[in-house]
């Protein structure tokens, strides 16, 4: 909504505005352990509020207007190359993510805006070609001195805050609430059923953030991790179903028995299941039994997909193209830009001339190049460099 069409709602002195007629609302129906978007801790640069929108509903318009989400349709979730239109990228991840995840907000009387944003924006800053990309950046920063790690959730956090542009500004400035929910979003504890909000967190504690180790601020926030698996783990099997990797009978009689026959089952048994077992609670839980399931099928899927044969030779192809573009690009550094550089060779100058920490270094300049790069991109900037 443009600054004209926001003044067009100003209202008049002494009568409330339709943002505070939606937080009053919001006082009266949420749950005591919601979010309330009035008392947010706000943003890192303090702006004039919106007079119709709640500050995370922003913050929402900020995300999925941003180039960095408008990727997220070019990048991988699990199968890269695939040969079939159906396979899942990371735009119809978040959109499953962001869709449970209401579901069971608004079954718990949660802020569901808020929600909503952190679900868009979890994963922005995944590199391309998914974990492996994360992997391979990693180890060529280690291996160049190690100035820092490329966890996708701490890149996700500096995309907001620095790399996106709002108006032409560094960064989103997004509200703290969700800023924590994207960076503390990767509950990589496959046993973990019962999340429970750390509302003590500081802003010092975000760039701190371990990966499945942090717990958010909020229950908002702890909706989305655990939707984060939800979301995937049938999923990944129907993308497996049509590379051949693992089929859903395939899966053990007591799984299907608990779980469901098909990823909609799956889907339906454990939302239904978070929200009986969450109710009235300052937690997000599975049952123990349903707990210990997604456990047991997040590791098949570990053993049968993610280290499958098919997918890692889908990561040495990953690994060529990361590692051809991250050494062409250091070389590039040394030299000073000239008229007959090719096309790529060029705009890799600019973004780097024109970074936003103009002091940072080379290697966090060309990292944060390559992680923004869908997969089709970062495949013809390499064919094209090396005129493969």
């Amino acid at each position: 909504m443009s600054e004209r069409q926001e003044t067009f709602f100003d209202s008049k002195p002494g009568v409330k505005t339709i943002r505070e007629t939606k937080e009053e609302r919001e006082k009266e129906n949420l749950s005591p352990f919601a979010q309330q978007s009035a008392e947010s801790r706000g943003r890192l640069k303090p702006e004039d509020q919106c007079t119709v929108r709640t500050i995370y509903e922003r913050d929402v318009g900020r995300i999925i207007y941003s180039l960095p989400f408008r990727r997220l349709r070019h990048k991988t979730q699990v199968f890269f190359n695939p040969q079939n239109d159906h396979v899942c990228t990371r735009m119809e991840h978040v959109l499953y993510v962001s869709y449970l995840a209401e579901v069971i907000g608004s079954a718990l009387n949660l802020n569901t805006p808020l929600i909503r944003a952190i679900a868009m924006g979890h994963d922005l800053g995944h590199a391309p070609f998914g974990h492996s990309g994360e992997r391979v950046l990693n180890e060529l920063i280690q291996q160049y001195g190690g100035e820092f790690t490329f966890q996708h959730e701490l890149h996700s956090l500096r995309v907001v805050d620095l790399l996106a542009d709002n108006k032409e500004k560094a960064g989103l400035n997004l509200s703290f609430e969700v800023r924590d929910g994207i960076v503390s979003h990767c509950g990589e504890q496959y046993g973990e059923y019962i999340l429970r909000p750390d509302r003590e967190k500081t802003e010092e504690d975000l760039l701190q953030t371990k990966a499945g180790k942090s717990m958010p601020a909020t229950l908002e926030a702890c909706v989305v991790r655990l939707c984060d698996r939800i979301a995937y783990v049938g999923r990944d099997i129907e993308d497996a179903e049509r590379s051949n990797l693992l089929s859903f009978a395939e899966l053990p009689q007591d799984l299907r028995a608990s779980l469901g026959e098909n990823n909609s089952d799956i889907v339906n048994t454990l939302v239904q299941d978070v929200i009986i077992n969450s109710g009235d609670e300052d937690a997000i839980c599975l049952s123990p039994e349903l707990g210990a399931a997604l456990k047991k099928l997040t590791e098949i899927n570990v053993t049968r997909i993610y280290n499958s044969t098919k997918v890692r030779r889908f990561e040495r192809e990953a690994e060529n193209i990361i590692e051809g573009l991250f050494e062409h690009f250091l070389k590039l550094t040394r030299t000073m830009p000239q008229d007959r550089y090719d096309e790529n060779s060029q705009k890799f100058f600019e973004f780097y001339s024109q970074h936003k920490e103009f002091y940072a270094s080379p290697v966090r300049k060309i990292v944060d190049y390559i992680a923004g790069m869908t997969d089709s991109y970062a495949r013809r900037v390499f064919s094209a460099i090396y005129q493969l």
